[in-house]
């Protein structure tokens, strides 16, 4: 009887503590219906980890290899007009942008030169979280992207809100609504003991140990109250580099689902250059009805699944507002 409550339990760990989808390992979804029912909390099995999204969520077909676009004649994207939801209105052209982006899957190898990513929309049961956070960091420029990083991080190791030490409450407080900061509690965990740790890690597939182990190490650093970034980095970020794939090269285009494509090449894991090929006859096609990009429900998703996954935002990096856009484009300001 203790082997099969056990045996329940792994799972539960399992579920609950992994960002990662289990049909790809090859765990039957039966099997894992068993292992909670023992426990009663088949439930869980309907919840969704924070976030979700991996590459089997990117729209591959009609995408385009690194030197199908001649980007001739590139313009700044953060000189387009600001959309009043968030967001640039889109012209005919080229456009790219280096702005900051965000961790999201610890427990994963950073960006290498040769990563391919590709455009993917968040998904996961905190999604709207997440998306919320990124669009209300443009309206705090005064809060570090550091200190928005560790909150991600936060949420996606599901950590308890009663736990997050003062100076993350104080982030989430500023970038989250009283009703956003109440979903925090749903689906979060507490720290677990390294018995537990060690002996639930030996049932689970590789792959899933160090994510697994990852976000349980983040989770006991924000709540001990005690730690600095580079410690959370540390388990956040695998040292290394994963291996690239060359059937979707760094540099590749994504057809976004609105008709435009876009290209991620990323520095690390918190700077990315955003390049944005807009067809004339998209835009003709629109009848004057304007055309978004808003990055905050965006993430560049690795085709190499070991590498991490990364938020993207509407906030340039040192941006130069005394070049002036050749293209004219009609918006709003």
């Amino acid at each position: 009887m203790k082997t099969i409550k056990f045996f329940g339990l792994i799972f539960f760990f399992q579920i609950t503590c992994s960002n990662v989808t289990y049909s790809q390992f090859g765990i039957s979804t039966d099997l894992l219906k068993l292992g909670a029912s023992t426990l009663g909390i088949e439930k869980l099995f309907k919840k969704p980890a924070a976030i979700t999204t991996s590459f089997e969520d990117v729209k591959k077909e009609d995408s385009k290899m690194p030197n199908f676009f001649k980007l001739g004649d590139v313009q700044p994207l953060y000189l387009l007009p600001k959309a009043h939801d968030g967001g640039f209105i889109l012209c005919a052209g080229y456009f790219e942008m280096t702005n900051k982006s965000y961790c999201l899957h610890a427990g994963t190898f950073a960006p290498s030169s040769g990563d391919g990513y590709m455009y993917a929309q968040t998904n996961g049961s905190k999604k709207e979280i997440v998306s919320a956070i990124l669009k209300s960091a443009e309206k705090h420029p005064e809060i570090n992207q550091h200190d928005i990083q560790v909150l991600l991080w936060a949420i996606i190791a599901k950590t308890k809100f009663i736990n997050f030490n003062t100076e993350i409450k104080l982030t989430a407080v500023k970038l989250l609504t009283k009703k956003q900061l109440s979903q925090l509690e749903d689906g979060a965990l507490g720290f677990l003991p390294d018995e537990i740790i060690n002996e639930t890690k030996s049932k689970l597939p590789e792959s899933i140990q160090t994510i697994f182990e990852a976000e349980n190490n983040i989770r006991g650093l924000i709540t001990s109250g005690s730690y600095s970034y580079q410690e959370i980095e540390k388990y956040a970020i695998i040292a290394g580099i994963a291996q690239p794939r060359t059937d979707y090269p760094s540099g590749i285009w994504t057809l976004h689902p609105d008709g435009y494509f876009i290209c991620y090449i990323p520095s690390g894991y918190s700077v990315t250059k955003v390049q944005i090929y807009v067809p004339k006859e998209l835009i003709v096609g629109l009848n004057g009805k304007p055309l978004i990009y808003d990055a905050t429900n965006d993430i560049a998703c690795p085709a190499n699944t070991g590498s991490q996954r990364l938020a993207q935002t509407n906030e340039p990096l040192n941006p130069d507002y005394s070049i002036v856009l050749k293209t004219i484009c009609v918006g709003a300001n």
